[in-house]
């Protein structure tokens, strides 16, 4: 079911993309600098993250490693400003086929994760990952059908 829901939120976060222009992925509604391609930048980092980084205690990939967030603390929402839409959901569809095949490889939803909390030591287990990755889609998708209807009107997400 955790999955599934999972699943159910990442397509729903690219839908909001599907048939837009370059131009119409970079719309953001002030104050916020919140666009589509903004979003899908960000849940890609947000993926890698908690699937490779926390839980498997791997290293970011080339791309991710590269940003420095020290001068630019949204650097994935910024590169992400860079990319088309084939290269946008091309990376974002590559870091979710990594996390669930790490989720897969997990022999159970209890196993903690590799990496703890810099400041606490706590670990996290991969169930309270996958409820929080549904928690942040969930926010993150809301923001996606606000700027996807000021955008063309399109409520049907």
């Amino acid at each position: 079911m955790l999955r599934q829901f999972l699943d159910f939120h990442r397509a729903a976060l690219i839908d909001r993309a599907w048939g837009l222009t370059a131009e119409q992925l970079q719309i953001a509604q002030p104050p916020s600098t919140l666009t589509l391609s903004r979003l899908i930048g960000h849940m890609t980092l947000v993926e890698e993250h908690w699937f490779r980084v926390r839980f498997d205690g791997e290293d970011f990939g080339e791309r991710s490693a590269s940003f420095d967030f020290d001068a630019d603390p949204d650097a994935e929402m910024t590169h992400a400003q860079s990319l088309s839409i084939d290269e946008l959901t091309t990376s974002f569809e590559a870091a979710c086929e990594d996390s669930r095949a790490r989720e897969a490889a997990a022999e159970t939803l209890d196993q903690a994760s590799k990496r703890s909390h810099p400041r606490t030591g706590e670990t996290w287990n991969l169930r309270w990952i996958m409820v929080h990755m549904i928690e942040e889609y969930a926010r993150h998708c809301g923001h996606a059908d606000f700027i996807r209807e000021s955008i063309d009107g399109d409520t049907a997400g």
